[in-house]
């Protein structure tokens, strides 16, 4: 992926080096591509159900430590300096797709942090991968999920880790354009299945979103290289509910899926990076997924 020499966008927050955690609070629902991280790898070494995990992670509250206050990352920091140009990219990106529907983007805010860390949802942990908060409009990240992706979920490459990235983004659109609380409510008011079939469209829509950002990323820098495309498919496609459940207790469950199967995940970010249309990314149409 060409990132290097683009711009860095100033809303990262470093808490990596931060002191020892203290206090306590209490936080609404994080939406994450990384939640199913610690779930896979419980299920792995504890035998524990994933999607029992899941449901935990993904939901309730959780209590929520202070720490003190964020700092700009080091320059000499080679992956925040890398993470900093995707979200630069994305900013980029989603201001122009707002601005063409007569709207003003929000940026969200991208924190780094190592362990733990509060948030407006509760305490993040680096366990649960990646996430966005609605309630405090930040992306969260621990860097070493990126070593977990390449070890333990078969997915390195620089453009999978942009990837990840431009999800939890799509998380931040969906905010901004009121999919989100729409969503939580009718999740509500539905039975578990229900709730979970939600919980899917949310995510390939968020996977829809990121192929949209990387179109246009492509059109207006041509940041791909050889590779690149297939890094990205192969994420995709490693975290997907069916390929997560076969590595981890040897059997798919097609009504607890709250992400999507590798497929569909592949599906919707093709479709987003082939039409960088929003119109196109709508996964609550009804349709089949």
């Amino acid at each position: 992926m060409k990132w290097e020499g683009n711009r860095q966008s100033d809303n990262v927050e470093d808490r990596r080096s931060g002191g020892p955690l203290g206090g306590m609070g209490f936080g609404g629902r994080s939406i994450g591509i990384g939640t199913i991280v610690i779930a896979l790898i419980a299920g792995w070494i504890f035998g524990i159900n994933p999607l029992t995990l899941l449901g935990v992670l993904s939901g309730g509250e959780a209590p929520m430590v202070s720490q003190g206050p964020a700092q700009r990352p080091p320059a000499d920091d080679r992956l925040a300096a890398f993470v900093s140009t995707v979200l630069a990219d994305t900013e980029d990106v989603w201001k122009a797709q707002f601005a063409a529907q007569g709207a003003t983007y929000q940026e969200p805010r991208l924190v780094l942090f190592r362990g733990a860390t509060p948030t407006a949802c509760g305490t993040g942990q680096s366990a649960m991968g990646p996430f966005y908060c609605p309630g405090d409009r930040k992306v969260y990240i621990d860097l070493q999920f990126y070593e977990t992706m390449r070890t333990r979920l078969g997915a390195p490459g620089d453009f999978a880790q942009a990837y990840v990235i431009a999800h939890e983004v799509g998380h931040h659109v969906q905010n901004l354009l009121g999919i989100a609380e729409k969503v939580d409510a009718m999740r509500q008011r539905s039975s578990p299945a229900q709730a979970n079939a939600l919980s899917v469209r949310m995510e390939l829509q968020a996977d829809c979103f990121a192929g949209l950002w990387a179109h246009h990323a492509q059109r207006a820098r041509q940041i791909l290289e050889q590779g690149d495309l297939e890094e990205a498919l192969n994420a995709a496609s490693q975290i997907g509910d069916d390929t997560l459940q076969r590595k981890s207790q040897g059997t798919v469950m097609p009504e607890s899926f709250t992400h999507g199967t590798s497929a569909q995940r592949v599906s919707w970010f093709k479709r987003g990076m082939q039409s960088g249309s929003i119109r196109d990314c709508n996964s609550f149409d009804g349709g089949r997924l």
